[in-house]
């Protein structure tokens, strides 16, 4: 590997590093991007230009290589340029699986080059590259592609009888065929094409029965998968920039997986057996008796809000969906205007993927230090004097501490019933996502203010111009 090449792939490694790094705060984020991006064009072109395979040769095949780079631009610029703020999450799902797709593709085109040209079979260290990456690379791509469908609606849970039973036999499947593929050299590829078959039926089946409130640790959990088979491909390729990426994508994916597992008290190894349930039908929460809610007016809400000295903000998918950011936005400059502490309360999984509402507001040009945290938020919910739920519902329902029956019971919440009058925004009383009724709806404190959320904030910013 020439010296040009090894110092563009470590300008290309350096720029993921500070890039991942920049993105950690969303003052520097967008910046972070651009590091990130700026370094893997370089990685790119150097590939194009000066990069020799086994046999000393260059790449070629300038004409298909730039139409896929410019017909892959397009679509990826105007995907994103067009996407709404509520279709984000399935827009990330789909992008990831597509990553996934060519992890796998790099596998299979890899093994078939290695068995046409080495007579004495794969060495044993490549083929178990090439199996990893295959198979990772399918289940990211198999999985991400069915949550892509259930997030836009158009794939339904499915509850498998005996899922559990059939995902460790199809594990087991791959474990034994890879195996056998070490032993018994004559019959790879019949070996390798099951092995790529049952790897996507896996990432189907072990996607399809999760449900929708639990979305976002499948989310992460697709995005490491994706991160791994990519630095597997990077092992085949002797490419250090390919390697680093995949392990930092892959390791910050872990990471946020285990994180997003812990607040929604989900298990890993649940997750990667396809155990997670949707919530839907389990009872606990949703059937007993719950007594009455009482309604608020516009006016009633403005006076509390005008009058107190600290309210919090609580986002949800109501939000997003409503396309409200910008006028919630408005409403806290206003408050403020008259002496009001606003700040937002930001769960880990609100919303459909993590760090939803953390882009929605980011969007809105709300300041990033009145964005707290779960703990941070509960901390100061005592000395609250008013809480504004936007479309929220899971994570405030306090179910999840009182209810042992409930199917949330034990997931970490905001404990907005601390502070000393809560108002809920909703449509209407139907569940949130995890299809069980909220707990905090009849509580003496809690009112209701029905209606689309982009409304009721215009006209709440209406009404406290008068108050």
């Amino acid at each position: 590997m020439n010296s040009v090449l090894l110092l563009s792939y470590l300008i290309g490694s350096v720029t993921f590093i500070l890039g991942l790094k920049m993105l950690s705060h969303p003052d520097s984020a967008r910046k972070g991007n651009l590091v990130a991006a700026f370094g893997m064009a370089i990685a790119i072109f150097a590939t194009i230009f000066l990069y020799k395979n086994r046999e000393g040769a260059a790449l070629g095949n300038y004409g298909w290589i730039f139409s896929g780079l410019i017909i892959g631009s397009i679509i990826g610029t105007l995907a994103a340029k067009r996407v709404k703020m509520t279709a984000m999450p399935e827009m990330v799902s789909l992008f990831n699986g597509m990553g996934g797709a060519c992890a796998m593709l790099i596998s299979v085109v890899e093994f078939n080059h290695l068995h046409q040209h080495i007579a004495s079979g794969i060495p044993s260290g490549e083929l178990l590259i090439i199996i990893l990456g295959m198979v990772i690379g399918t289940v990211s791509f198999a999985g991400s592609i069915i949550a892509w469908g259930k997030l836009n609606g158009k794939i339904k849970d499915r509850n498998i009888p005996a899922g559990q039973v059939i995902n460790f036999i199809l594990l087991g499947s791959i474990v034994m065929l890879a195996v056998l593929m070490f032993f018994e050299q004559s019959n790879l590829y019949i070996y390798f094409y099951a092995i790529l078959a049952i790897a996507a039926l896996y990432g189907i089946l072990f996607v399809m029965p999760i449900g929708g409130a639990d979305m976002p640790v499948v989310i992460s959990l697709l995005n490491s998968f994706t991160g791994v088979a990519a630095a597997c491909g990077g092992f085949l390729y002797d490419n250090p920039v390919m390697l680093t990426g995949g392990i930092l994508v892959g390791s910050a994916g872990t990471i946020l997986t285990i994180l997003m597992c812990r607040a929604m008290n989900r298990s890993l190894k649940n997750v990667l057996i396809g155990a997670i349930s949707s919530g839907k039908g389990n009872g606990g929460g949703g059937s007993k008796e719950q007594g009455n809610y009482k309604e608020i007016s516009l006016n009633d809400t403005a006076v509390l809000m005008a009058y107190a000295r600290k309210v919090f903000i609580i986002p949800g998918y109501g939000l997003a969906v409503a396309q409200a950011q910008h006028v919630c936005h408005e409403l806290e400059k206003l408050l403020e205007a008259k002496g009001v502490e606003v700040k937002y309360g930001i769960h880990p999984v609100a919303g459909r993927m993590p760090g939803h509402m953390n882009v929605l507001l980011a969007e809105a040009d709300v300041p990033y230090e009145k964005l707290l945290e779960m703990e941070d938020a509960n901390q100061e919910f005592p000395t609250t004097n008013m809480v504004l739920i936007l479309g929220a519902n899971d994570v405030v329902n306090p179910a999840a501490k009182e209810d042992p029956a409930s199917p949330i019971y034990g997931m970490p919440i905001l404990e907005v019933e601390q502070a000393e009058h809560i108002i809920v925004n909703k449509r209407s009383m139907k569940p949130g996502y995890a299809g069980i009724e909220n707990d905090l709806f009849f509580k003496p404190k809690t009112s209701m203010l029905f209606g689309d959320a982009k409304k009721v904030l215009q006209d709440l910013v209406t009404e406290l111009k008068t108050v």
